[in-house]
């Protein structure tokens, strides 16, 4: 019997200037789903994602995740609804002072229940899951390097290994290959398929591309 991750109901969202980004709008995701918000820029598409990510807050209606409101007084963001949350975006932001294999690791650091073992000086085997992750996604060998030494397309398979690195219940992207070549994006989207399918964490895509959804 499937679970209900995600329920949006009769959410609206007005921005200070008095644009209306969504308006109604209501939205059920099951665990374990895998689904494509598609439509052209402007829409709201990312704009539902954020709420989701608890980044927005609604004007009106209510976003529940895992039977929790996010968003809602008192709740700083989705984090607060105990599920473990992955972000992937068109731009794979890395910290530059840092290696791949530690950039990888950042969420291990705050999400728990990874951050008390972080804490307890486990960090050669997070290190280890970071390798393995890269490895699958055909960067083996490439840990210890720094991001300006990696091609986009390859710091778009780094970011992706990053939001799944602490065992995600709910993995959000948007639009994560959109900036890539045709042929990278299609490469990445077989490897995003076969993890999923290993994982099976609930995705929510935004994307323009009838192709990928």
């Amino acid at each position: 019997m499937s679970t209900r991750l995600i329920e949006m109901s009769g959410v609206r969202l007005q921005y200070a200037n008095g644009t209306v980004a969504l308006e109604s709008t209501d939205l059920c995701i099951d665990q374990g789903d895998f689904v494509a918000l598609v439509g052209p820029s402007g829409c709201g598409k990312s704009t539902i994602l954020k709420l989701v990510a608890g980044l927005l807050r609604p004007s009106a209606g209510a976003v529940v995740l895992g039977g929790r409101e996010v968003g809602a007084a008192g709740q700083r963001d989705a984090f607060a609804s105990g599920i473990r949350l992955g972000l992937a975006f068109q731009n794979p932001t890395m910290l530059p002072w840092l290696s791949i294999r530690e950039n990888l690791m950042i969420p291990l650091k705050i999400v728990e229940p990874f951050r008390q073992s972080y804490a307890r000086k486990k960090k050669g085997e997070f290190a280890d899951r970071a390798d393995a992750l890269l490895a699958q996604v055909g960067l083996k060998g490439f840990a210890d390097k720094r991001p300006w030494q990696l091609s986009g397309g390859m710091l778009q398979r780094a970011s992706l290994c990053r939001a799944l690195i602490h065992e995600p219940q709910l993995l959000l992207l948007d639009e994560p290959f959109g900036a890539l070549d045709q042929f990278t994006r299609e490469e990445l989207w077989a490897i995003m398929q076969d993890l999923w399918i290993k994982t099976r964490p609930t995705v929510l895509l935004v994307t323009h591309d009838l192709r990928e959804s």
